[in-house]
């Protein structure tokens, strides 16, 4: 089924894609949930301080992307014109159907709210791993974690396509997150990590929906389900994290 533009008017007041933001407000409701329950735990390291600020990153990107990314976007009509130069470079690594010649510049505030978000689990993956791999390999990652987030930041923000918050976001979570927290799985047997895996294999499904363009129905359309989805994600994140920050490596029984 095509994509359907959709709209509805309340007070007067219109709203675009009311669906698409609906779902968006419930992964921000979940993530902020998330954030406030993590809050009330005393900060035990920085796996646990990485992970309360993930879900309140990713709760202000949702947010935003709702509000502004979709409800009110027309209401935000500043357009940059890319390059013809920079459009010939950018052909070279994108699809031409992924290409934008002018873009919203209001889309940035969620897309790099999103990105900082997934730098931090996969910052937190990789702490939560290190007692159990080399340090050197820790500590490459979590150099690498930095750069490659300053890489994607600055490709987002100069062609201002999606698509490479969607490369970013398929690296922390497919990459980083779920290697690192197979590799915690196999050594020590986590339930956290086993958590982690569940809210992985959630974000993988979203984003098939989402690039698939795999629609229901107008008002329920592929935006909308692999919202859903990513809802499922963050819940399985948030349990997955409260077990790792109640249950360190080296409390784990098996751990060696």
């Amino acid at each position: 089924m095509q994509f359907e533009f959709t709209q509805i008017y309340l007070a007067g007041i219109r709203i675009d894609e009311p669906m698409t933001v609906f779902t968006d407000l419930i992964v921000s409701a979940i993530c902020f949930y998330a954030f406030f329950k993590l809050s009330k735990f005393p900060i035990k390291n920085n796996v646990h301080l990485y992970l309360k600020y993930y879900f309140l990153s990713m709760g202000i990107a949702t947010f935003i992307g709702g509000v502004i990314g979709h409800a009110f976007l027309y209401a935000f009509k500043s357009q940059w014109e890319l390059s013809q130069g920079w459009i010939e470079f950018v052909k070279q690594v994108l699809p031409e159907n992924k290409l934008n010649a002018a873009a919203n510049p209001w889309k940035l505030p969620g897309w790099l709210t999103s990105m900082f978000a997934v730098m931090l689990v996969e910052r937190a993956s990789i702490e939560y791993a290190r007692k159990i791999i080399k340090p050197a390999i820790g500590t490459f990652f979590a150099w690498f974690n930095v750069f490659e987030l300053l890489f994607f930041i600055l490709i987002t923000f100069s062609t201002l396509n999606f698509f490479f918050v969607e490369v970013h976001t398929f690296y922390g979570f497919m990459i980083i997150v779920l290697s690192f927290n197979l590799i915690i799985f196999f050594k020590t047997k986590s339930k956290g990590s086993v958590r982690f895996l569940w809210a992985v294999g959630f974000a993988a499904i979203a984003a098939l929906f989402f690039m698939n363009q795999w629609t229901l129905h107008k008002w329920f359309n592929y935006f909308d389900i692999s919202h859903m989805f990513m809802a499922a994600s963050a819940y399985m994140f948030y349990r997955g994290s409260k077990y790792i920050i109640d249950h360190p490596l080296d409390s784990l029984e098996g751990f060696k």
